[in-house]
């Protein structure tokens, strides 16, 4: 499938999605640890060029894999049988060396197997001579390995690939390379350009582009039209989509007509261009993985992100009302519209003397040392953890307004409200200012 889009962040909301998984570090000895399971990595399809008449198909290169979850473990002599029977008519596979062939079958030897899918194993497949567009076939998998886990032996659930042989454009986009340390007000290249790896013409070009708000897209060409996209008053995204009638012919290549530069506004921190190209006429692009690209455009700037809590009183078995409220005090906006974290957390420790009633939304009960708490609702807790917006603005503020029943009038009663990472205790590493991270919940203060 191809790279995710800025605009799948956007309808994904919380964009969740894509965040990254924390892998906990193990304990020495695995027997006090989770389970463990043996995954093979592989395509589901792929699509094999059609051999022109006269000529040699081209190879195309299938990537496969071994890994495991669990850190705790070491995970050695992965073997992973590959069946390639199914192929018979359709194409033809060039083993690596560390594959070992016997008839349709081989092994292939993985000495370490790792935490995440790295593909070191690389076949090399081809349609067979004479396999018509339309023919298809697949490659079987299974696999195994050593563990010093309880067992020995790990064993992967069994997968395939499926090969179609196709004819059609195939457009790769050059993958642009990540620019950091621009300064606000600079501006920077964004390069665009596609080759045709397929056997038939691209009869057109569709482009469609998403720009963060940090970045201005400047000189776009008359095929070319942009809209904000996104809810409320500020659009985080722009969406630039071009249809250009250019004629790619196999092995050709197309860049857009002028250059394209992007001016760096001066609230602009992690900003992000996701760019895609498909085929004119409604063709379908042979292998749409390779299709989109993204360029990711690091200013320097900061964000001074603050917190205030809330003075309250009310009398013994009185439900109030305590709004704590975050602002981005800027310069610069933030947001996580590639992964779709939480720009940050808010964390509250509820006052002695008084019980949560009303919970805001994003925000989800805790245990008093951060702990997943156990219960039917989320009233009652004695902690509270608020995910901010995937982006923030600058000057936006958010408000989680809690609802308190107080029990006990207990003078002064003081809790403690505290800004963090949305994943841990470590700073934010654009918000050097962190007096403004803490502030107080104050039950029948002294001087209200």
């Amino acid at each position: 499938m191809s790279k995710p889009s800025v605009g799948r962040a956007l309808r994904l909301g919380a964009c969740a999605a894509t965040a990254a998984g924390l892998v906990a570090v193990g304990m020495a000895t695995p027997a006090f640890a989770a389970g463990d399971q043996l995954w093979i990595q592989s395509p589901w399809e792929v699509a094999l060029l059609k051999a022109a008449d006269g000529q040699q198909p081209r190879a195309t290169t299938v990537e496969l894999g071994l890994y495991h979850d669990n850190s705790a473990y070491t995970v050695t002599d992965g073997r992973l049988t590959v069946d390639v029977s199914g192929l018979a008519g359709v194409a033809e596979v060039t083993w690596p060396e560390a594959c070992a062939p016997t008839g349709t079958t081989a092994v292939c030897s993985f000495p370490e197997v790792p935490l995440t899918g790295e593909t070191p194993v690389k076949l090399e497949v081809k349609a067979a001579s004479g396999a018509d567009a339309g023919a298809s076939g697949k490659i079987t998998y299974a696999a195994t390995a050593t563990t010093n886990g309880t067992g020995g032996v790990l064993t992967a659930p069994d997968s395939e690939t499926t090969f179609t042989v196709a004819s059609g454009p195939d457009l790769v986009l050059a993958q642009p390379a990540s620019v950091d340390g621009v300064t606000p007000g600079s501006t920077v290249p964004v390069p665009f350009s596609v080759v045709n790896n397929g056997n038939e013409a691209a009869n057109g070009v569709q482009v469609t582009m998403y720009v963060t708000r940090g970045l201005n897209l400047g000189g776009l060409a008359p095929q070319c039209t942009s809209e904000p996209i996104g809810e409320g008053t500020v659009k985080p995204v722009t969406k630039v989509d071009c249809a250009f009638d250019d004629v790619v012919e196999p092995g050709g290549s197309f860049t857009l007509p002028t250059p394209l530069n992007a001016t760096v506004a001066s609230y602009a921190l992690l900003e992000r261009i996701d760019m895609s190209a498909q085929a004119g006429d409604g063709a379908t692009d042979l292998s749409p993985s390779d299709n989109g690209g993204v360029l990711g455009v690091k200013a320097v700037n900061t964000a001074d992100f603050a917190v205030r809590g809330a003075r309250v009183t009310g009398a013994a078995g009185e439900t109030v009302k305590a709004a704590l409220t975050f602002r981005n005090k800027g310069p610069a906006w933030v947001a996580n519209l590639g992964s779709g974290d939480p720009v940050a957390a808010v964390d509250l420790i509820v006052p002695q003397g008084a019980t949560v009633t009303g919970v805001p939304e994003n925000c989800s009960p805790r245990t008093l040392d951060g702990g997943w708490y156990d219960s039917e609702t989320p009233a009652g807790a004695p902690r509270y953890a608020c995910d901010l917006p995937l982006w923030v603005a600058e000057r936006q503020t958010v408000t989680f307004p809690f609802e308190l029943r107080i029990d006990t009038v207990i003078p002064g009663s003081t809790g403690q409200v505290t800004l963090r990472s949305a994943y841990g205790s470590q700073p934010l590493p654009y918000d050097p200012n962190t007096a403004n991270n803490k502030a107080k919940l104050v039950l029948n203060p002294a001087t209200a």
